[in-house]
């Protein structure tokens, strides 16, 4: 049997960070380093919204610069590992209850790659994303979540990449910007949940009301979240790799779970 991969849930943040040598960025590089080699790397990525399930399926995934106004430099960042086209068709077929789809009209977005340059910099894994479905409800998102968590005993690694706290209305120019308590006191809560395997909570955020608007005040960069949950054993070690605030309003927060 292969070696049972861990389940990650990995802020972005803002693109900046793909070029910034900061302590969340040294985190993740020093996770790189102590993971297993995984088979292939699965990424349920903020930046994909679609109306059904989709995982992308192709060679080669374009690399997609889904930001602007940044510079130059990060879009001279290369990263163009082969796409795992036999993992995502096992995936689809196990998802097929759940309607997913196979398409190359996606690649690798910034939740992906942004990451992972960090993660594994020589682009030598197979790796393809998988949309969040915006038809779904918090409990069936969670549920793909369990159906995924097979696969960590077939050596794929199984990310999901968005921010417990993501409130650009809110947001400080200044990366390193003083954090809104709110923010501060929502992830603490989301985090606390993971490690006391609480999915409940999770899967309800939305009755903790005002501060909940105020953290997620749209769903797509939580929702990853509740894959990564889905995929969690009761029995797993929870570590957080990192925790932070960045822009007052969007928690960095890393989590490794297994």
């Amino acid at each position: 049997m292969d070696k049972k991969m861990p389940v990650l849930f990995l802020a972005h943040g803002s693109p900046m960070n793909v070029v910034l040598d900061n302590e969340y960025t040294r985190s993740l590089i020093k996770l790189g380093q102590e993971l297993e080699i995984p088979k292939a790397i699965i990424i349920i990525s903020a930046h994909w919204k679609t109306r059904g399930t989709y995982l992308t399926y192709s060679k080669k995934p374009r690399q997609i610069y889904d930001f602007y106004g940044f510079p130059e430099e990060i879009y001279n960042i290369k990263y163009e590992p082969d796409g795992g086209e036999k993992y995502a068709e096992m995936i689809a077929n196990e998802l097929k209850e759940e309607g997913a789809e196979l398409t190359d009209e996606w690649g690798l977005d910034h939740a992906a790659w942004g990451v992972l340059k960090y993660l594994y910099p020589n682009a030598n894994i197979p790796t393809f994303e998988m949309s969040l479905n915006a038809l779904l409800t918090e409990e069936q998102h969670y549920k793909i979540g369990q159906k995924l968590a097979k696969f960590r005993e077939e050596g794929i690694l199984i990310i999901g990449s968005g921010d417990i706290v993501h409130n650009l209305r809110a947001a400080d120019y200044d990366i390193y910007g003083k954090p809104h308590e709110w923010a501060e006191a929502f992830d603490k809560y989301i985090i606390n949940a993971i490690k006391n395997n609480n999915h409940d909570i999770l899967i309800k955020y939305k009755v903790l009301g005002d501060i909940s608007k105020l953290a997620v005040p749209t769903d797509e960069h939580f929702l990853p979240l509740l894959y990564v949950a889905g995929a969690q054993d009761k029995n797993d070690n929870v570590e957080v790799i990192h925790r932070s605030i960045q822009n007052s309003s969007v928690s960095m927060s890393c989590i490794k779970i297994g």
